[in-house]
């Protein structure tokens, strides 16, 4: 069995916006293998999971923006990763107003 390894950070120089039912938040702690605490820009606290697409292509740390998709059920606690935001992107989305100021 070998190494998980990150194909490619490539991809993330595309920029992906938040569509409907998707919400942008901040990483505040890694629970450990794919599930993270991330305080959403709504104001709630989710518990979410990398989706499995992402979990091989990118790294996502503390104090990442990401992109969370909450689920149908529990969706006040719950959500999906599906995207991590660069530094560059984070800066673009607070000056189009998609990211408030103090998240």
């Amino acid at each position: 069995m070998g190494k998980r390894k990150v194909i490619s950070e490539e991809e993330l120089k595309e920029m992906v916006y938040p569509s409907e039912g998707e919400v942008l938040g901040r990483v505040v702690k890694r629970l450990g293998s794919d599930l993270m605490v991330v305080k959403c820009a709504d104001g709630k606290t989710r518990i979410g999971r990398i989706r499995g697409k992402l979990k091989r292509r990118i790294w996502v740390r503390d104090n990442d923006v990401v992109l969370v998709a909450p689920w149908d059920f529990k969706s006040d606690e719950r959500g999906d990763i599906i995207w991590r935001y660069t530094v560059a992107q984070v800066d673009l989305l607070k000056s189009q107003g998609y990211l408030p100021l103090d998240l």
